[in-house]
Formats: C-alpha cells, sequence, structure tokens
C-alpha cells in the first residue's frame, strides 16, 4: 500500500487484486476536520476513465432485473391514456348476467385494458401506489357498440370481453361520453385480437417503448423467468407463429387493409359478407325484398298477439326480457324460420317488444321524415273535420309500403283499444307509445317536446278516427 498526502486530503491505495482489472479501491479521508481521528470514508470505484459507478453485480439476471426495474416501469404504469369519472353498470361476469346496479366510479384507461376505482381520484392513485388491484377489463379481443336498448339513460354504450364480461358507461354530457367511446374503441383497434397470443406482450412493448435493445432484454428476461415446460410451449408457439406461410400472411395484411378501411354496409352486402337484413332495413328494401307492401314480420307479430294478447294487461306499454327479444331479432335477421307459437315466445310482451323495435330501427321512420312537418301542421288545425280531412290526404299520398303497413298497424291497434277493460290500455296510452316510434323529424332541435306532444296526438287521431282515416275495409 502507497500512501500519498497534500493539504486537504489523504489517499492510501489499496490491493486491486479483489477489485478486478482496471478498477483500483481509494479511502479518501477528509481533512478539513480539526480532529483527523474522526474523519469520514468512503469506498467507490473508479474505472479505466474515472467515472464513478455502483459496484457490479455478480449475478447476471438480478443484474438484468434491477436496470429493467429502473429503465422499464411496469405495463400498468405505462400509456395511461385516459381517466376520468363515468357512471358504470357490470350486467355480466363471465357470461352470467348480473342485476344491473349503476355507480360512480373512476376509470383509467390504460393501452390494454380499463380499470375502475370505486374511490375518489386521489384515493385511487395512492391505492395505486400501494399495490391495491382496481377491477379491471381486458381490452384484448374486446367489442364496444352504443347500447341505446340496455338502459333508459341516455349515452350508453357497451363493452363486452372475451371472457363473457359485459359493462355498460355512460355519462350525460354527450362530449365526454363521446371521447370516452372512440378513446376505447381505438385502444381496442391497435390490439391483437387473439388474447392468447403469445406476441401479445411483445407488441404492448414495441407500442410503449422505442429502444428495441431494451424490449429483446425484457422479453428474454421473462422467458428466462417462467418454468421450462412454459418456456417450451412459448418458444414451440412463436416458432409455429414465425413458420406462416406467405400466402396465410398475405391473406392477413389484405383482410386487414379491408377492414382498416371501414367499407360501408352497402358495401359488405354488395360483397356477400352480410346478408340482407329485416331490423335495420329501409321498409321498402324489406317490402321489395318480400314481394309485399307489408313486411313479413310484423304481420306475425300482430297475428300472435291477437291471438294470445289482447287482454293482457299492459300489452305495449310493458317491456318483455331484452335478451330474448335481442334473440328474436337475431333469428328474424338470419331469416331462420319464425315460429311465434314456439315457448321460448310465450311471453307475449317479448313479441311486441320486437314489433316495436323493428318499428323503431327503420332508418326513415313509418311516417317519412319528409311528411312530418306537414301530419304536425295538420294536427294544429283547430277544425276536428279539417284535421281528419287533412292527415287522410296526407295518407294516401304515401309511398304504399307506408301507407299499407301503417294501415295495418293501426287496424292492429283499434282491436287493443276495443279490450282496454281488460289490458288497460287506452288510445291515449298507445298514442304515447307509439307516437315517438313512428314519426320523429329529420334533425332534432330544441323543440323535441313540442314535437313529442304533436306525435303523441297524431298517433291517438289515427286511432281514434281510423274509420274515417283508412275506410272500414279490413285485410
Amino acid at each position: 500500500m502507497q500512501k500519498s498526502t497534500n493539504s486537504d486530503t489523504s489517499v492510501e491505495t489499496l490491493n486491486p487484486t479483489r477489485q478486478g482489472t482496471g478498477a483500483v479501491q481509494m479511502r479518501i479521508k477528509n481533512a478539513n476536520s480539526h480532529h483527523s481521528r474522526l474523519s469520514q470514508s468512503k469506498s467507490m470505484i473508479l474505472t479505466d476513465v474515472g467515472k464513478v459507478t455502483e459496484p457490479v453485480s455478480r449475478h447476471r439476471r438480478n443484474h438484468s432485473q434491477h436496470v429493467l426495474k429502473d429503465v422499464i416501469p411496469p405495463l400498468e404504469q405505462l400509456m395511461v391514456e385516459k381517466e376520468g369519472y363515468l357512471q358504470k353498470a357490470k350486467i355480466a361476469d363471465g357470461g352470467k348476467k348480473l342485476r344491473k346496479n349503476w355507480s360512480t366510479s373512476w376509470i383509467v384507461l390504460s393501452s390494454r385494458k380499463i380499470e375502475f376505482y370505486k374511490e375518489s381520484k386521489q384515493q385511487a392513485l395512492s391505492n395505486m401506489k400501494t399495490g391495491h388491484k382496481p377491477e379491471s377489463v381486458d381490452l384484448c379481443g374486446a367489442y364496444i357498440e352504443w347500447a341505446k336498448e340496455k338502459s333508459s339513460r341516455k349515452n350508453v354504450f357497451q363493452i363486452t370481453t372475451v371472457s363473457g364480461t359485459e359493462f355498460l358507461l355512460q355519462s350525460d354530457i354527450d362530449f365526454i361520453i363521446l371521447d370516452w367511446f372512440n378513446a376505447i374503441k381505438n385502444a381496442i383497434d391497435r390490439l391483437p385480437k387473439d388474447p392468447s397470443s403469445p406476441s401479445r406482450n411483445l407488441e404492448l412493448f414495441k407500442i410503449q417503448r422505442s429502444s428495441s435493445t431494451e424490449l429483446v432484454s425484457h422479453y428474454d428476461s421473462d422467458i428466462k423467468e417462467q418454468k421450462p415446460e412454459n418456456r417450451k410451449s412459448l418458444m414451440f408457439r412463436l416458432h409455429h407463429s414465425a413458420s406462416d406461410t406467405s400466402d396465410k400472411n398475405r391473406v392477413k395484411s389484405r383482410l386487414k387493409k379491408f377492414i382498416t378501411r371501414r367499407p360501408s354496409l352497402k358495401t359488405l352486402q354488395e360483397k356477400g359478407l352480410i346478408k340482407d337484413q329485416i331490423f335495420g332495413s329501409h321498409l321498402h328494401t324489406v317490402c321489395e325484398r318480400e314481394n309485399s307492401t307489408v313486411p313479413r314480420f310484423v304481420k306475425q307479430c300482430i297475428e300472435a298477439v291477437e291471438k294470445r294478447g289482447l287482454d293482457v294487461d299492459g300489452i305495449y306499454r310493458v317491456s318483455g326480457n331484452l335478451a330474448t327479444i335481442q334473440k328474436l331479432r337475431f333469428i328474424v335477421n338470419q331469416e331462420e324460420k319464425l315460429n311465434l307459437d314456439d315457448s321460448q315466445w310465450e311471453d307475449i310482451h317479448v313479441v311486441t317488444g320486437a314489433l316495436k323495435m323493428f318499428f323503431r330501427e327503420l332508418p326513415e321512420p313509418l311516417f317519412p321524415y319528409s311528411f312530418f312537418e306537414r301530419f304536425v301542421e295538420a294536427i294544429k288545425k283547430q277544425d276536428n273535420n279539417t284535421r281528419i280531412e287533412t292527415i287522410k290526404s296526407l295518407v294516401q299520398k304515401l309511398p304504399p309500403p307506408n301507407r299499407d303497413t301503417m294501415k295495418v298497424l293501426f287496424g292492429h291497434l283499434t282491436k287493443i283499444v276495443a279490450e282496454a277493460s281488460k289490458n288497460l290500455m287506452s288510445t291515449q296510452s298507445l298514442g304515447i307509445v307509439f307516437g315517438p316510434t313512428l314519426l320523429r323529424a329529420e334533425n332534432e332541435t330544441g323543440n323535441m317536446a313540442v314535437h313529442m306532444v304533436y306525435q303523441n296526438q297524431i298517433a291517438e287521431l289515427m286511432l281514434s278516427e281510423y274509420s274515417k282515416i283508412f275506410g272500414s275495409e279490413e285485410d
């Protein structure tokens, strides 16, 4: 050991053999103090270029973990894209339906999942730091859609995961819920559709980190940490994925481009990828396809209701089970043979609910947009006979599918009114139910409440004066 001194500091050079080649351990004594024996000291390593660094761990795996912990934060802390308060209701868990209970949640959207917190923002962040795991939804392979039929609230959309979990999210503020919908949809679109894909985590790292070296190191570390049998399985899947034929890759690429272009419904129908459907199609399109002026499904529903529903309390006012209604809707759209006498449609409210849904989902309502204002002006007339004659004239000018379907529907509703003592459905009650469904303005403005009054009154008049407007002939 050699010793050198100056006025302030003394340096002792120790045996460097234990520190490895190119490194010298030095002890620095502080001589500024009057009590030199109480001097402070610390150890450090000087590299060849004189840079001070931390001692190097002899265990390579531990070293890589420490480095990655500092360089690459956990996935949960990366890519937080959006957060805020929304109303949330969980309606299914693993495919099992749940009772819908709305609650306010602090929601955090990251690149791969959504987390729900019950507490305030500050408490949620505190729980994140302490390791508390919130309820979360994996967005890989998930599906998002607007769900106005699932709730009486406005601005509701649904998220369905591959595991069968379903959530409803809602806000009364239009631009907030639209912003959330677009943010979540974009996050889903960026993720692989197959949640079991072994390359999913690697793809997520590619999105979140730009350094290829860090990506490889982190992914390699994950593989080394797995059990041997899991590692073999993963490596087999990676090898199998890498060995896909060029033809398969070419098909995937073309399909991806096709989906990215977001083709219109008309284009998909022309290519034969989507069949012509009953629900959601224009009335004249359905009638042309069936070579009729009244849709077959409308006739079937009316026949079933008149057969076993005329005396049912609250017919058309009471809602049926929505899941069963959607099942009926699916069967009709798939052009499967429909038998409404089947036991699964035993609840007549399911049939009436499906009929109302059919009219509600028409791209253009039964009363065409171009006739809406004219019907409103007609109902405003003071003289009752003038109102009736004006509306009768307008009905005669309607396209045949609209006019004939309207005649069949209101003729059926007059039979409902005739049994009002049993079903408790008056002309006014049916007007409230069917007015907004059959009539609506193309561009709703601030006078929606006023329009609703006229909609109900028009439907009531069509019922109460049915014989004068449509004639007494029966179909």
